[in-house]
Parts: structure tokens; C-alpha cells; sequence
């Protein structure tokens, strides 16, 4: 695909909505984050794998020459992809704050420095007519994008459906820049297949994310209004559950996972670095 050579007018303006909601969409999840200072169900590996993301696909927006929002959008959503992993870092490995803060701002700088080398490295044979280069880094940025939004699917599975730990606020923004994101190349000259591909599957798996927490509170329904009625909530009529030996038909399912027991608390299994608390 050829470099754009003129913007559209309303490729700039839905662009610069995709990138605005793609500039501010992960501050809603990063205060949450940080007032309740717990990520229980935001997957690290998430926000890294998306940090990385941004590398590929802004030297690709950058060399494609694609409309100014547009190349913004990856260096700003690098960024905050890069704050929200350091939180987990803290809040649910226990880093020091200092330590989680210089490693997320080494990374920041190294992925920096990446993308430049690419654009410049890229940039020449692209002008020269040599594309393949160009087209392997759109299709690394489109996996990477698909492989991040695959671990709150396990969470997902492994809560039967239910989505915690993720704020709907963010997610609802960054669904709807991927969405104007994508309008933006749709109205440009020429549609960049490679850009409009990591928007789609954005759109795709964040919208399956939204189906699945429906469904979950239609089967949960009963559940919850009789939880209500008590003035409880679902967590505790699940822990109830539990400690009467009952069988409970949304509990969570348990991730068995072989390693060797820690001594001082029988409730987690240890490997490596790994803990995964026993359902």
C-alpha cells in the first residue's frame, strides 16, 4: 500500500476522535488502579503486549505517512500501556514503587528508541519500493493487539464469564477509538488493509468482552437480586457456598497449575515467580 498523499478532511476529524479517545481511554483504568490499589482481573501481560503494540504500529502509522492524529495515537497509547503494567507491578506483585516506576520509564525509552531506529532503518527501503518490511510490521503490531486481548479472556473463562478488574469506562473509550480509528482509514484516499486490520480485531475481541459480562449478569440474575434482597452481593453468597461444602454453579473454576507448595501459606501454589492462589 502506497504512502497517503493527501488527508481528507474527515479523515483527520475522525482520527483526531480515535486519537483522543485512544490518548485518554487507559486513565480511567489507571485511577482505578490506583484508588482501590488492586489489578486482580487486568492481566499484566496485557498491558505489556499492547506497550509493545505501539512500537511496530507507530512506525508504521509514522512511514505510511497516515494522518497526524493518527501517528500520535501509538506513542500516547504506548505510554499509558506502560503506567497501567507498572501499577500491576506494584499493586499485585508487590514491587516497590521506585523499583516498578525506573524499570516502566527504562522500558518507555528503549521502546522509544526502537521505534525510531525502525522508522529510520524502514523508511529509505520503503521509498525505494521494497514493501515486505512495512507489511511484516503491520501483521507483528495486529498480533501483538489480538495476543494482548487474549489473557482477560482466561479470566473470563475462569470466572465463568464475569469481568472483574477491568474499569468499563476504559473500555468502553478504547472500543470507541478503535472504532473512529478505523472510520479515519475508511475515509482516507485508500484504505490501509494492514491498519484496518488491527482496528477490527480491537473492535472484535473488546466488543466480546462486553457480550461476555452480559451474559454473565443475565445467568447470574436471580442469583444477585436474591443476594440483593439480603443486602449482600454475589461474592458473598458464592463464599457461603463454599464454606457450606455446596456446590455452586458460578464458582470459580480452579487453575491447576504443578509446582512446589510454600510452607508459610498452604493456600498457593508457587512457580518461579509465578503464585496462583487455589480456587
Amino acid at each position: 500500500m502506497a504512502p497517503q498523499t493527501s488527508i481528507p478532511v474527515a479523515a483527520n476529524v475522525l482520527g483526531t476522535i480515535g486519537t483522543g479517545c485512544w490518548c485518554v481511554q487507559l486513565i480511567p483504568q489507571i485511577w482505578t488502579n490506583y484508588r482501590t490499589k488492586n489489578t486482580e482481573g487486568l492481566p499484566g501481560i496485557m498491558m505489556f503486549l499492547w506497550a509493545i503494540c505501539a512500537v511496530p504500529f507507530g512506525a508504521y502509522s509514522i512511514t505510511q505517512n497516515f494522518n497526524i492524529p493518527i501517528q500520535v495515537q501509538p506513542q500516547c497509547f504506548g505510554t499509558f500501556c506502560l503506567i497501567s503494567w507498572a501499577q500491576t507491578l506494584i499493586y499485585h506483585d508487590k514491587w516497590p514503587v521506585w523499583k516498578a516506576s525506573t524499570l516502566g520509564f527504562v522500558v518507555w525509552a528503549l521502546f522509544g528508541g526502537a521505534e525510531a531506529a525502525l522508522i529510520l532503518t524502514l523508511r529509505p527501503l520503503y521509498d525505494r519500493g521494497i514493501d515486505f518490511p512495512m507489511i511484516i510490521l503491520g501483521v507483528i503490531a495486529s498480533i501483538l493487539l489480538a495476543l494482548g486481548l487474549l489473557p482477560p479472556y482466561l479470566e473470563i473463562w475462569k470466572r465463568r464469564g464475569r469481568v472483574i478488574g477491568i474499569n468499563w469506562i476504559f473500555l468502553t473509550i478504547d472500543w470507541s477509538g478503535a472504532f473512529f480509528s478505523l472510520m479515519a482509514l475508511v475515509a482516507q484516499n485508500t484504505f490501509d488493509v494492514l491498519g484496518g486490520v488491527l482496528y477490527i480485531i480491537c473492535v472484535i475481541l473488546e466488543a466480546g468482552i462486553f457480550v461476555c459480562h452480559l451474559i454473565w449478569m443475565f445467568r447470574t440474575r436471580k442469583i444477585r437480586a436474591h443476594a440483593k434482597s439480603e443486602g449482600k452481593t454475589f461474592d458473598d453468597i458464592a463464599k457461603e457456598c463454599e464454606e457450606q461444602d455446596g456446590e455452586f454453579k458460578f464458582a470459580e473454576r480452579e487453575i491447576k497449575i504443578h509446582g512446589r507448595r510454600k510452607k508459610d501459606d498452604a493456600s498457593k501454589v508457587s512457580l518461579g515467580d509465578v503464585e496462583v492462589e487455589k480456587i
